[in-house]
């Protein structure tokens, strides 16, 4: 008997995550594991002040995506993942590592721990990575209104989604798909919903 359905949606802030999960939770009866981003205590810290709080930051969302990943592979359901154990390591604590925020040492550390840690989880039956351009990723994250995001800087927006481009570009664990959604509304548009099921029906076969 074939495991259930594993679905990881991965991309920048803004790049419209939680609504794909959502839907595809609604059209394949999937169950839901979002980012834990309210969660963080060190979060608020973490955008005031990164070089204090980076390293502590990246460790909680690392074990606790851990975490999330091991519920999720226990559930015997079909699940779809925002935001990935990847994506934190391969773009955000990447970033702040090459920004000097993490030091070498700690980066060492957090990195034989990753390693670890990724090689004992299911890769996804499918990725799927949503590119969206840096001003619409902006304008998302005003929308949506976190106090803790608005100081975010462009240039930190823009350093992600290279990261993401380079990341995305290497990776090979399973089969991907490329949704660019700052020209897709799968929200409002039932003719974009229609040719994003039948594209991703596709890619699960």
């Amino acid at each position: 008997m074939a495991p259930p359905r594993y679905i990881a949606v991965a991309g920048n802030m803004g790049a419209g995550k939680s609504s794909l999960v959502k839907w595809l939770c609604q059209q394949f009866e999937l169950t839901p594991f979002f980012e834990p981003h309210d969660e963080n205590p060190y979060l608020a810290d973490f955008y005031a002040d990164m070089p204090r709080w980076a390293f502590n930051s990246q460790l909680f969302f690392l074990v606790k995506r851990f975490k999330i990943h091991r519920e999720l592979e226990a559930s015997g359901r079909g699940v779809v993942q925002d935001r990935t154990l990847d994506e934190d390591a391969e773009i955000f604590a990447q970033y702040l590592h090459q920004q000097g925020h993490i030091n070498d040492r700690d980066w060492a550390t957090y990195s034989d721990l990753y390693t670890s840690l990724r090689s004992e989880l299911r890769p996804p039956d499918l990725m799927i990575y949503l590119r969206c351009e840096v001003k619409t990723l902006r304008k998302r994250i005003q929308m949506r209104g976190r106090d803790y995001e608005q100081s975010i800087p462009t240039p930190y927006l823009r350093a992600l989604h290279g990261l993401y481009e380079q990341w995305f570009a290497r990776y090979d664990r399973s089969p991907t798909l490329v949704l660019e959604t700052d020209r897709m509304d799968y929200v409002t548009e039932l003719f974009h919903r229609q040719q994003l099921l039948e594209t991703i029906r596709g890619a699960l076969r």
